[in-house]
């Protein structure tokens, strides 16, 4: 473990900065390098996955508490060392995950906001309290060639602590994120390794190299400017059991498919065609639902569920405002059931193909028009997450990769079929959102 680097106090609206240190897998792994593959490859030029978990424990013995979550962390990168690289290109320009034991490893930064409570963050509205929390903020994947691959931000608030996290998505996607995390806190409770090793090798999956030309960004210092447009407003939705079992019921009583819906299937539909009334379309406007769809068991042969990588691809579908609100539930569900079913091993490597052929950076309006885009999942443990000192009382995004129809599942904090469903939408759609009562069926928002 590197010693620390920073000791100033450094001051951001509330939050100190204590000190900085990296962290290093535990043993000597050597050099390693591994291409990024036609899955990951898109996602260069998003910005830093961030997330971030709140707890209510773990403040009493705060500067205890960070060296061992610095201590579990030297311990599980000795699996999950690709973190702890950077990114690279090889001779030919292709990018790669790079790491050496002289690299510096994962950042870790201790902080203070002792006058910040566990409530105070609790409200379900918005994201830039949250972003002195986060480290990152508007870092682009593509600095992963001159920055730490996860930085991690420990806050002592007054009655708890948070965790802020942001990963490279260009080297990970959210079954990934969950299964370092998951990883990660099973170390800190005493395991002595961990119990699922990533699988690593990324090109089992794809080995097609490509050479992509990207210039770095001019301002390497984060908080890039918002895009242009109207201002976002972002809430989380708490939908309990009864709520979620109420919307499947409904979508399948009417069902003129043999398949039943999914649970996913019918909550994106509730939610599709209630952003899209939220917008106020005209009929004729074309609205588009994308999912980012787990390809580990789709493609051939299918990867194992610890694939370490983005294995995931954008699922598209769309319909005009009118048909989808004109149609029952069950129309949007359909919609989204055979766009997903459709797309099975053959379609992915047809869309591997065509991306190789002519490469293209993703950003967000590639989306869609009028676009509802889900990301994360309700399958996530995400508050089975306790590192010692507690399952975490809130787990939120931070602000980096939103936009206006941006939406991340959650498994909800009471456990069993609640899901919290994460939101952000131009601030009027909003409001109209909040008014909607069929939305807003047994929703605690």
């Amino acid at each position: 473990m590197a010693p620390e680097v920073a000791k100033e106090e450094e001051k951001m609206a509330g939050v100190k900065i204590l000190s900085k240190a990296h962290v290093k897998p535990r043993k000597p792994i050597g050099r390693r390098e591994c291409q990024l593959v036609t899955f990951d490859l898109p996602y260069i030029a998003f910005y830093y996955n961030q997330k971030l978990l709140i707890y209510k424990g773990g403040e009493s013995d705060f500067e205890g508490t960070v060296e061992m979550l610095k201590d579990g962390l030297g311990v599980v990168l000795e699996e999950f060392y690709q973190l702890a690289g950077k990114l690279g290109k090889d001779e030919d320009g292709v990018f790669r995950v790079e790491y050496d034991d002289d690299m510096d490893g994962v950042e870790v930064a201790a902080a203070k906001a002792e006058g910040i409570e566990v409530a105070d963050l609790a409200v379900e509205e918005g994201t830039d309290k949250l972003k002195e929390l986060l480290p990152y903020n508007g870092i682009l994947n593509v600095e992963g060639l001159r920055r730490p691959l996860l930085a991690v931000q420990v806050t002592k608030l007054k009655d708890g602590l948070a965790m802020g996290c942001a990963f490279n998505h260009a080297i990970l996607d959210g079954t990934s994120t969950w299964h370092f995390m998951g990883s990660w806190a099973e170390v800190c409770n005493g395991a002595q390794s961990v119990t699922a090793p990533p699988f690593l090798d990324r090109t089992k999956a794809r080995n097609t190299p490509v050479k992509l030309n990207l210039p770095m960004p001019s301002d390497s210092n984060g908080d890039a400017p918002s895009p242009p447009g109207p201002p976002l407003r972002e809430k989380v939705f708490k939908f309990p059991e009864s709520a979620i079992d109420k919307i499947k019921s409904k979508v399948n009583d009417s069902n003129p498919n043999p398949k039943p819906f999914s649970t996913f299937q019918a909550l994106s539909s509730h939610v599709w065609r209630a952003i899209t009334r939220a917008r106020g379309l005209k009929p004729e406007d074309i609205t588009v639902f994308c999912v980012f769809a787990d390809c580990r068991k789709r493609v051939e042969p299918p990867m194992p569920e610890s694939y370490f990588g983005n294995l995931i691809q954008a699922v598209f579908t769309g319909t005009a405002a009118g048909l989808l609100g004109a149609h029952p539930p069950e129309f949007g569900a359909g919609m989204i059931q055979q766009a997903i079913g459709a797309h099975d091993a053959k379609a992915i490597n047809a869309r591997n193909a065509e991306w190789e052929a002519s490469p293209k950076i993703f950003q967000w309006k590639d989306a869609g028009v009028n676009c509802v885009a889900m990301g994360s999942s309700p399958r996530f443990k995400v508050y089975d997450v306790d590192f010692g000192f507690g399952k975490p009382e809130i787990v939120r995004s931070g602000s980096n990769n939103r936009f206006d129809g941006m939406v991340y599942l959650y498994q909800g904090k009471s456990g069993g079929r609640s899901i919290d469903v994460e939101i952000s939408l131009e601030a009027g759609a909003m409001e109209n959102l909040e008014k909607d009562e069929e939305f807003l069926t047994e929703v605690v928002a």
